[in-house]
């Protein structure tokens, strides 16, 4: 009788504990990703997105998981695959990631960017014309702002650099405060960033025309509740005191500077981004 009793126990645990694996798969199921565009480390990046998502999943209801690429080429192919639920991104602007849909819902509330051509304090190098046969690093081959912009501006005056890939727009600022080149293609609020983390000194030979900072983009396979649930979370973070001290706490990961937080956007105010992907004389991916 005792054996047939202590069967059944161990009967009943393992249907708990199938049970409780099922539900924990369940739950894991049920997330919905976060892509980001590929930047800074996948640490930094971490560090900065995690606290902002874990308060817009409970705030939201919908439960969100970051999702990171190991290069920004591979974050640009994720979203021409459709893959990401929810991504802070502008890939989804190019021709071939377009047909995808991803539908713009919020943006940061910091100023505009630009693409930039930069260079230590100290070089010599004085004009975009000095750079022709340089190398020159740049963050990868489907960067907006760090490759798209940029080298397309290059190529129609003219200059033919050498690309040096880095990966991310930190691997190509490093490339630069290391001395491993004379120059670098980058987003201009990451290079302020990181500027002033790293306590480099640095002048722009060239500057872009501003483009509103990178958006977050939904896919159309999620619900439009989910999504403005979503929307209604990030855009009202700086109404909430918990909201603005995670924001504040996440923009001391990276050096960003006020103001903090997201607005609501549409796809229409990213048309100069579409503009860029359209007319760009860039060859390649």
């Amino acid at each position: 009788m005792t054996y047939v009793v202590a069967s059944a126990l161990r009967m009943v645990a393992l249907v708990v504990a199938g049970v409780a694996c099922t539900l924990a798969v369940s739950a894991e199921d049920q997330r919905l990703s976060f892509g980001v565009v590929s930047q800074r480390s996948p640490m930094v990046t971490a560090k900065y997105w995690n606290p902002i998502l874990r308060y817009v999943s409970h705030r939201s209801g919908v439960p969100l998981i970051l999702k990171l690429s190991n290069t920004g080429e591979e974050a640009s192919q994720a979203i021409g695959r459709g893959e990401p639920d929810f991504a802070y991104t502008n890939h989804c602007f190019s021709q071939e990631n377009d047909r995808i849909g991803y539908r713009v819902i919020a943006r940061p509330r910091e100023n505009a960017v630009r693409g930039q051509i930069v260079v230590r304090s100290g070089s010599t190098i004085g004009s975009l014309h000095e750079l022709n046969g340089v190398e020159v690093a740049f963050p990868h081959a489907r960067a907006f702002l760090g490759y798209y912009v940029t080298q397309d501006h290059l190529l129609r005056a003219g200059i033919h650099v050498r690309p040096v890939f880095a990966g991310n727009q930190e691997g190509a600022m490093a490339q630069l405060k290391n001395g491993r080149v004379q120059a670098a293609s980058v987003n201009s609020a990451v290079m302020r960033e990181y500027a002033a983390r790293e306590g480099l000194g640095y002048r722009a030979l060239w500057s872009s025309e501003p483009f509103l900072a990178i958006p977050v983009v939904v896919h159309p396979r999620v619900g439009a509740e989910r999504a403005r649930a979503v929307q209604e979370a990030l855009t009202t973070m700086t109404d909430d005191p918990e909201g603005g001290r995670i924001l504040a706490e996440s923009a001391a990961q990276v050096g960003q500077v006020p103001p903090y937080g997201f607005v609501a956007a549409s796809g229409s105010e990213y048309d100069n981004v579409r503009r860029v992907y359209r007319s760009r004389v860039v060859t390649g991916k």
